[in-house]
């Protein structure tokens, strides 16, 4: 089987586990009730994000086997990523609490970070600097972050996945361009696995990918992230731009509700992108701006610092600066009373 062909069977296993895992939910009753904290109306079938999950962890070691994915990144992932799966489907499920979530996210994090040795040093302004064991530390919170922060964005139907697989073509792009094509089969192949998903969760959604898949999404961008960095440094730089609507409206977001002294793990629709929907009254508004975002604003700046040496620090303030100001006209993480 050639690899493009195996790509199309990903996406179409991907679309087909989701529609088993709808009805098995719907037998379950494993489905997302709305309620005040809710941008949904009718009561939607939760936890398809195993679809995308099996999809892409099945055929990653394959990949490995015929040589072209490291298995190093493998390695990682499986661990990582499962970790972060099987909590998340777990919650699905049920409930976990916070404490033990957020342990087996720690967990996930040092198993990527000792499969990869640590962190590499990040370029700065042009000067190469090893953190040591700082850099490691701060390397195992920006995974747990990346997962939790993607998990905070999935909040409208269809916006995780579309986010998703825009990032991952985005990428996939730019190593082409710059002479990393060994790095582009994993987020090609999530891409595929994401796209099958999509099918299904498209507004109106007929179901959620919920914790499972949201978190394992954000996981493996960061450790898609971490690999990159190995290769170059300015690599880093890349994946936060292109990330940027969803780093600057959850981290602005959590910011602003932990200063007013709101419960930063209670649910709530406080994120730029959930007043927007409301606003608008569709969520495929909402998501199709911000692929628009990611392609005619993001992606220039991400490439800008591989192709034309834009400082990767500079790149990220020219970046955020616009997505901040769109978070304080919308007023996110505003609660009664802050």
């Amino acid at each position: 089987m050639s690899i493009w062909m195996s790509l199309i069977v990903v996406t179409a296993l991907s679309l087909a586990l989701t529609g088993g895992m709808r009805r098995y939910a719907l037998v379950r009753s494993i489905v997302d009730l709305p309620n005040n904290r809710s941008s949904h109306s009718i009561p939607t079938p939760r936890g398809g994000g195993i679809a995308i999950v099996f999809s892409f962890l099945l055929a990653l070691p394959i990949f490995g086997i015929w040589g072209i994915v490291d298995w190093t990144l493998i390695i990682a992932m499986l661990g990582a990523g499962s970790v972060s799966a099987v909590l998340g489907y777990l919650d699905d499920r049920g409930h976990i609490a916070v404490r033990w979530r957020l342990l087996g996210h720690f967990v996930g994090a040092f198993w990527a970070l000792l499969v990869f040795k640590g962190m590499p040093p990040i370029n700065l302004f042009g000067v190469l600097i090893d953190f040591g064991w700082v850099g490691h530390l701060l390397a195992v919170f920006y995974l747990v972050w990346m997962l939790n922060l993607y998990n905070f964005m999935d909040g409208i139907d269809g916006i995780a996945s579309f986010e998703a697989v825009t990032i991952c073509l985005a990428v996939c792009f730019i190593y082409w361009l710059t002479g990393y094509k060994d790095l582009i089969w994993p987020p090609l192949l999530l891409a595929m696995s994401v796209i099958g998903f999509l099918y299904w969760n498209y507004p109106p959604a007929r179901i959620f990918m919920g914790d499972t898949g949201s978190g394992f999404l954000g996981i493996v961008f960061g450790v898609f992230s971490l690999q990159a960095v190995w290769r170059n440094p300015e690599l880093l730089w890349v994946w936060l731009i292109l990330l940027g609507v969803f780093v600057v409206d959850s981290t602005f977001t959590l910011i602003r509700r932990f200063i007013q002294g709101a419960r930063l793990d209670e649910g709530h629709r406080t994120h730029s992108y959930q007043i927007a929907a409301r606003r608008c009254g569709k969520h495929s508004t909402v998501i199709f701006s911000v692929v628009l975002i990611n392609i005619f604003w993001l992606f220039p700046i991400a490439l800008s610092v591989m192709i034309f040496g834009l400082d990767g620090f500079v790149g990220v303030l020219v970046a955020y600066t616009p997505l901040l100001l769109i978070a304080l006209y919308f007023g996110a993480g505003r609660i009664e009373g802050g």
